[in-house]
């Protein structure tokens, strides 16, 4: 079994730098646009997406003014290496509550319990959680005592109850991030590495793969919730 490792203050740097490697590892899973390797656009969500993961790590120290939580997985033989991490908030006003972040297990640990193990922990101390996945990751989320309770972007919205939470939960204000000068650097590199027509065709790739994600979460929650039409709130 892995080694957890509760935080809610700033933790080691050499655990950051390992949870920053694993969002760059895994971005495709981790972000909610879930763009592959193979679209050019790729390292401006690695760096995008692994920045936002860094704000969330400094939120630790309260700086930032919201409630902020992490989960660290280590190798029980090595525990000087992460294997996994789950980054959540904690909801203003509800004790109970929060909602999760972000949350990935390196692909060499991964179906031997490590994201069990983790969403187990944050739930003995959080009961009432609320998360967005993938179509194809909801039976697993409902093996963890999760239902489906609606459609939130691309993913499907999840929860341990059957309704939200009436408390507020804080969130950092990452928008700029896209706009920033890092961001602008890296896509004028890939413009000059890939070219202009490469470039519009990655953002075109990218566009209709968000569209059929976004229309095959809807399609799934209108066919769950049509078969339990008590719970749950009806997609746009």
């Amino acid at each position: 079994m892995p080694q957890l490792t509760h935080f809610a203050t700033p933790c080691p740097e050499p655990i950051n730098s390992q949870i920053l490697q694993m969002v760059v590892d895994n971005l495709t899973d981790i972000s909610m646009v879930g763009i592959a390797p193979s679209n050019p656009l790729y390292n401006v969500y690695q760096y995008a997406v692994g920045y936002e993961v860094h704000l969330y790590l400094e939120a630790l120290s309260g700086a930032k003014g919201i409630a902020v939580e992490l989960i660290v997985a280590t190798d029980d033989e090595d525990p000087e290496t992460v294997i996994g991490f789950l980054l959540y908030l904690p909801v203003k006003d509800d004790p109970q509550a929060c909602g999760v972040a972000y949350m990935a297990v390196q692909a060499s640990h991964r179906r031997r319990g490590v994201a069990r193990a983790m969403l187990q922990d944050m739930l003995g101390r959080y009961p009432h959680a609320e998360l967005t996945c993938t179509v194809a990751k909801v039976p697993w989320f409902e093996s963890m005592g999760f239902q489906v309770l609606g459609v939130r972007g691309t993913q499907v919205l999840m929860n341990t109850r059957d309704h939200g939470t009436e408390g507020l939960m804080g969130l950092l204000d990452v928008t700029s991030i896209y706009s920033s000068l890092e961001v602008r650097q890296i896509h004028t590199y890939l413009l000059q590495k890939h070219g202009k027509r490469a470039m519009i065709d990655a953002e075109k790739q990218r566009d209709r793969h968000l569209d059929q994600m976004t229309r095959n979460a809807k399609a799934f929650v209108l066919d769950r919730l049509s078969k339990d039409p008590g719970r749950g709130s009806r997609p746009d």
